[in-house]
């Protein structure tokens, strides 16, 4: 049986979510999620060193085959702006010294993914979230929620167009919380998961 996986990272200096879905034949299975946390007592240096160790960890035992991450979105503080993007970096190093693929996502792709939605709210994308894998509670903290949903996106990816925008049909699209028909959705699991 041919499988894949998927890490996901919303990519953060002081928190860093990441996720693992395991892809076969259309079905998600979400192996591990949470986030990697760093101290704003440190040095930049020393807390982007510890988000490497923690994503090369992170690749080590689950040998993704892609790395999904989320593109920096508009920020007023141009210092958490730079400290977010060097992050970034420090993953796609990670992702690069194990040949691993980095797809970005942006926000606007991740929410028009999950909820076939663009402007939903993370409300909503954690509810959908919890539908989709049956939790029990919503995904937590957020950042690990929205790596969650960055690694679903990048596992819908088989199903872009040109220029990574993905193939999605909202029928009755509506921003009260209950999701659209979205097309080509595979079949969701998160039995046997082992969540953090």
């Amino acid at each position: 049986m041919s499988s894949r996986t998927i890490l996901g990272i919303d990519p953060g200096i002081s928190r860093m979510g990441y996720a693992i879905l395991e892809v076969t034949r259309g079905s998600l299975k979400l192996k591990k999620f949470g986030v990697i946390e760093t101290s704003k007592g440190l040095d930049l240096g020393d807390r982007l060193h510890r988000i490497y160790r923690q994503v090369r960890s992170l690749i080590s035992s689950f040998h993704p085959d892609t790395v999904a991450l989320e593109t920096l979105a508009f920020s007023r503080n141009v210092t958490t702006a730079l400290a977010v993007g060097e992050a970034s970096g420090v993953v796609r190093l990670a992702a690069a010294e194990s040949n691993i693929p980095v797809k970005e996502f942006s926000p606007l792709e991740v929410k028009q993914s999950i909820t076939g939605y663009g402007r939903a709210d993370k409300r909503q994308v954690q509810r959908m979230i919890q539908a989709i894998f049956s939790l029990k509670h919503l995904p937590s903290p957020d950042d690990a929620a929205d790596a969650i949903a960055i690694a679903v996106c990048g596992s819908r990816s088989q199903f872009t167009q040109p220029h990574g925008k993905p193939r999605v049909a909202a029928r009755g699209g509506t921003t009260s919380g209950v999701p659209p028909v979205v097309a080509q959705r595979p079949r969701l699991e998160s039995r046997g998961a082992g969540f953090t």
